[in-house]
């Protein structure tokens, strides 16, 4: 019996000693499913801030995926677009170089012709349309007097060998271009002579009565001079 009952109280110290640690297992599993459980009450709104931020993400992706490829399409016909514009570009720089080009033979051309126009002599200028103006009336008043006696010889050649043109006239006097220019100018505007403006250079003719002044001024005998008076 005593040994019966000293095994007992072992049995039962045992048993006291489990109940402990079960005990304290107790208390730790509780303590444990109540941090669970304070975690858990933390996470859920983690989670739900989660599931939110996904779903913006997710919207941001398309987003940007729809905006990628709308600029990629715009992006592909604006290119298209510039290299259209840039070809119509060549096409009318070319078509400009080749007017100029066109424009520059044409110069060319015409300087020469001007300088073959420029050495050609005055003869070959001729305008086929033959005008003769209307004569400018002789100022009698003024007659011979006025003239100087290379304006009398150049009236007297176009008298005696019909018209002739400056440049015909210049060679004959021996006066330059320009100064022969301005005598036949000013016989023509005082009405000696006659000019025919079809042509050109312009050729000029005598007026028939400076012709017959001429004329008279030659038939008419010079005056005896002067005899002294008897004393």
């Amino acid at each position: 019996m005593l040994s019966f009952g000293r095994e007992l109280k072992r049995e039962s110290e045992k048993f006291d000693t489990m109940l402990s640690k079960v005990e304290g297992s107790y208390s730790t599993a509780d303590a444990s499913y109540r941090k669970v459980e304070r975690l858990e009450n933390k996470i859920e709104p983690i989670e739900t801030q989660l599931i939110a931020i996904t779903q913006t993400h997710r919207e941001l992706t398309q987003s940007i995926t729809a905006n990628l490829a709308e600029n990629i399409q715009s992006n592909t016909a604006v290119k298209a677009e510039l290299t259209s514009e840039m070809l119509t570009l060549q096409t009318k720089l070319q078509e400009l170089v080749l007017a100029q080009e066109a424009a520059k033979a044409k110069m060319t051309g015409l300087d020469e012709q001007v300088q073959k126009l420029a050495a050609a002599p005055p003869q070959i200028q001729e305008i086929r349309t033959e005008v003769v103006l209307p004569a400018v009336p002789i100022k009698r008043d003024k007659a011979l007097a006025a003239l100087t006696e290379t304006e009398i010889v150049v009236l007297e050649m176009l008298s005696k060998e019909g018209a002739k043109t400056a440049p015909e006239i210049k060679e004959r006097v021996g006066l330059s271009r320009e100064h022969t220019a301005r005598l036949m100018k000013k016989i023509y505007e005082e009405g000696y002579v006659e000019r025919e403006a079809g042509k050109i250079p312009f050729r000029y003719t005598i007026k028939k009565e400076m012709e017959a002044l001429l004329q008279k001024t030659e038939s008419t005998p010079p005056s005896p001079p002067p005899t002294a008076p008897s004393v």
